[in-house]
């Protein structure tokens, strides 16, 4: 029997959060709704006795965001470890990378289902009112309505799927749910927290960002003279760096288009911006430096408060400006640099700009841009990861780890309360400290793989010589070390990592110093089938619209088109897709799952898992056994991808083992 769910639950209000799993104290079930194929349908509220019955007969579960179901049949004591349909993963894979909205109204509509009226719904989830106090009859109603959706999208996919266009998805869409249940399991076990350590953290990057503020704002008001700039504001950056602000607002960004020739981009910027310049400090003649003024009333006497000067904007001074230039004169090199408020400031662009002022001997600049992308990740690190942390550490002490199929591009796993997924690549981010096992006296392991999108990618591709040197262990970071210091530029191998496949996804030699440069020219020479490769996907996405992974995946360029200049557009995705599709969304998780199978008679729990790593929180008395499943896994990766994927696969893969106290004081192991 396919049987389709649906749960309704109370939601937590928090640090100006919704909290809608059961780890919330104050959460509960409120409803459970269930439909057969037959069309007969269950609502079982605040008694769930019958729920485990139907359960027990259903061959497949079908829900949308089914994980979020499953979590609380499972707190609730309820069991299914079955067949899950996921109508959401189900739609995201049929998209094929063109992302659209995967809500189940957004999906109702789109298909034209029978829409649920939820006009009643709104006006109690606008006003917050709790959903156990919706009338019985509304709420009955509104999940009669979800689960007839529900059930009615995934006839729709089922179809679909069953069409020679859609066919090869099937496997895909077979695993991403079959990976859902694994994610849900993580999501349910918790990673625990340290909170005293969170404090310590906080407190190390509250110190540093302080002082990185403090020579900022000397350096900015060197390079600006006495104009306000304020750090955190992208517009005003944008004129420190750029020397330029747009003349009109309002009009700036429609002038432009991502493919107009270089000359054209140059002319309408000179047309359309001012140059800043930098500026002298007046006091304020008209509130004589206040920022405020009394005004007076038509019988003589002043108001009681005083109100904003005008003339300052509040500030107490006018600014003049002089005849020298302003900020760091920086060109932005094409359209694609254009944002709403003058140029970008991101941080892939000011990692550019910092190649170019390294490639000139712009010592300035170069230590401007360093501080500046510093404080940006500063901000994230207090906002993203400790305040997440705090925001979304459940009672029992743990941070209840999501893990997302559905909102990347590619496949590859997406984060959210907080989102680990952002966390910087490396074993030295701080925020790592603060996860510990929950057993006295446990472990915490991180199985990393050794340049598995490299290896992917030497797969792809078939490049002997990328094949070769994974084959025989050939330290490629040394190598790029020894190009770019025989080029005149020495450099470790630890700084070199930064460069060692970065044109595997589209980097090149702009901003790069010449012994850089040389580097990113070699990589094209030295591996020369991947380069090929790169060519007969862009000629398959131009003649198809599409490009296919040995995995089935599928993804979709309808605008795809070759320029003129013989480039293709969309090229950086459709260099990346394949690679990290297929290294990230397919072999972690196919991996993930056959760990936690492992892993099922033992204490010992998944926890997190992060780029293409997977974290284990060990108990004390099972360190052996843990190594044992890594090192049956890393036998046996060949035959797991192999039988999965239905391919030869001739890569050797290996997962590297590290344990230590907490996830970041790991050390290797044998």
């Amino acid at each position: 029997m396919k049987l389709t769910l649906d749960v309704e639950n109370t939601v937590t209000h928090r640090d100006g959060k919704l909290h809608l799993d059961p780890f919330e104290t104050d959460n509960k079930l409120v409803m459970v709704g269930c439909l057969t194929d037959t069309g007969k349908e269950y609502l079982f509220r605040d008694n769930f006795d019958g729920v485990q019955e139907l359960l027990d007969q259903a061959t497949v579960l079908i829900g949308h965001n089914i994980v979020h179901d499953l979590l609380w049949l499972w707190e609730c004591g309820l069991n299914y470890e079955g067949v899950v349909f996921d109508t959401m993963l189900g739609e995201y894979i049929l998209q094929r990378g063109v992302k659209e909205p995967l809500s189940l109204e957004a999906c109702a509509n789109r298909y034209d289902l029978v829409t649920k009226k939820q006009d009643t719904m709104k006006d109690y989830f606008k006003n917050k009112v709790p959903i156990d106090e919706i009338p019985k009859q509304e709420l009955s109603d509104y999940l009669s309505a979800d689960l007839k959706a529900t059930q009615e999208l995934s006839d729709v996919l089922y179809r679909k799927l069953n069409t020679k266009e859609y066919i090869g998805l099937m496997d895909t869409i077979l695993l991403t749910n079959r990976v859902a249940l694994t994610l849900a399991r993580i999501y349910q076990t918790g990673f625990n927290v340290d909170m005293d350590k969170l404090e310590e953290v906080r407190e190390e990057f509250e110190t540093e960002k302080s002082a990185i503020e403090k020579r900022l704002n000397k350096q900015v008001h060197s390079l600006m003279g006495d104009t306000p700039i304020n750090l955190n504001s992208p517009e005003q950056m944008s004129w420190v760096i750029y020397s330029r602000k747009p003349r009109d607002k309002a009009l700036w960004g429609n002038n432009f288009t991502p493919y107009m020739d270089a000359r054209e981009y140059k002319s309408k910027v000179k047309q359309y911006t001012d140059i800043v310049y930098k500026s002298k400090a007046d006091r304020c003649k008209t509130c004589y430096g206040h920022g405020t003024i009394r005004k007076v009333k038509k019988d003589g006497k002043p108001f009681s408060n005083p109100s904003r000067c005008e003339t300052c904007n509040k500030v107490g001074y006018t600014f003049t400006p002089t005849t020298n230039i302003a900020g760091l004169k920086f060109n932005a090199p094409n359209a694609k640099w254009v944002s709403a408020n003058g140029f970008t400031v991101n941080k892939a662009n000011l990692s550019l700009l910092q190649g170019v002022a390294r490639k000139n001997n712009m010592q300035d600049a170069l230590s401007f841009l360093t501080d500046l992308t510093r404080l940006s990740a500063l901000d994230t690190y207090l906002s993203s990861f400790v305040q997440g942390i705090r925001t979304y550490i459940k009672p029992d002490g743990k941070l209840h780890v999501r893990l997302l199929q559905h909102r990347t591009s590619t496949g590859r796993f997406s984060g959210a309360d907080p989102n680990m997924q952002n966390m910087p690549r490396g074993g030295t981010f701080p925020v790592k400290k603060v996860f510990i096992s929950r057993w006295e006296g446990g472990k915490i392991l991180e199985a990393d793989f050794a340049q598995l999108e490299f290896r992917a990618a030497a797969y792809l591709s078939q490049d002997e010589v990328a094949i070769n040197e994974v084959t025989t262990g050939f330290d490629v970071h040394s190598y790029t070390s020894k190009v770019i210091t025989d080029a005149g530029q020495p450099t470790s191998r630890q700084d070199a990592k930064a460069h060692t496949f970065a044109p595997l996804y589209g980097a090149t030699g702009f901003g790069r110093t010449k012994a850089e440069a040389e580097y990113y020219k070699h990589f094209t020479e030295k591996y020369e089938g991947i380069k090929s490769w790169h060519g007969r996907l862009a000629t398959e996405a131009i003649n198809t619209g599409m490009i296919t992974t040995p995995a089935g995946r599928q993804f979709s360029f309808p605008d795809i088109r070759r320029l003129p200049n013989g480039k293709v557009t969309n090229f950086t995705q459709i260099k990346n897709y394949p690679v990290q599709s297929f290294a990230t969304a397919d072999i972690v998780p196919l991996v993930l799952m056959c760990m936690e199978s492992m892993l099922s008679t033992h204490k010992s729990c998944i926890v997190n898992s992060v780029h293409d790593s997977v974290v284990v929180d060990i108990h004390p008395t099972e360190i052996q056994q843990v190594m044992y499943v890594i090192k049956k896994l890393n036998t046996d990766l060949k035959s797991i991808i192999e039988n999965q994927f239905n391919i030869q696969f001739n890569v050797p893969l290996l997962l590297e083992a590290k344990i230590g106290d907490n996830w970041l004081d790991t050390k290797d192991v044998a």
